[in-house]
């Protein structure tokens, strides 16, 4: 069944450049930090590699809240608004997890904070300057902060994993050009 995808006011059928890189940068970056903290479990502690993939996850993480804060704002004052691209319950659910995702998201940088603020050790952002301590080291609540991000960092994984098989099976199955108001450069037929 083909469909073609509804327009807003404008004719607008894609969603503004900044809209779209900011998406892909947060994809991008949620995958990479997710993918060290994965990768160097598997490496000894206090190892080079396993602390230079640790800075790398911290200054990609600070870079993440920046990223995060500029797409929060853009989505409340500047990006351009289409129409749904479902209607009803498939609406309703869409936006669900749209906004689990932003709340998780908030949550997971939070927790980071935390963790590392906990475990009272430098937070330095690509070696340029130290983010300041808030708090004091606490190594009981480090592992309870640590265990915290962990679990919702698999959470955030499992709904942006489901997000994407979802805009894939509207792209190849319902072909519905749902997936094309994300992607950049995508020239269509009308």
């Amino acid at each position: 069944m083909t469909t073609s995808l509804s327009t807003d006011y404008t004719g607008k059928t894609q969603y503004d450049w900044l809209t779209i890189t900011l998406h892909w940068l947060t994809a991008i970056l949620v995958v990479t930090l997710f993918l060290l903290a994965e990768i160097w479990d598997f490496l000894p502690k206090g190892t080079p590699l396993r602390k230079g993939m640790q800075a790398w996850h911290i200054s990609l993480g600070l870079t993440l809240v920046a990223v995060y804060i500029i797409r929060v704002l853009w989505h409340v004052f500047g990006s351009n608004r289409l129409p749904p691209a479902a209607h009803g319950l498939q609406q309703v659910a869409a936006k669900t997890v749209h906004y689990t995702l932003y709340a998780l998201l908030a949550l997971q940088m939070v927790l980071g904070f935390l963790f590392r603020w906990a475990q009272g050790e430098p937070f330095m952002f690509f070696g340029l300057f130290d983010v300041p301590t808030l708090m004091s080291a606490d190594r009981e609540m480090a592992h309870t902060y640590g265990e915290w991000h962990e679990q919702v960092a698999w959470i955030i994984i499992i709904l942006a994993g489901g997000h994407a098989a979802l805009a894939l099976l509207h792209h190849y199955v319902y072909k519905d050009g749902v997936l094309l108001r994300m992607l950049p450069c995508i020239s269509r037929r009308r």
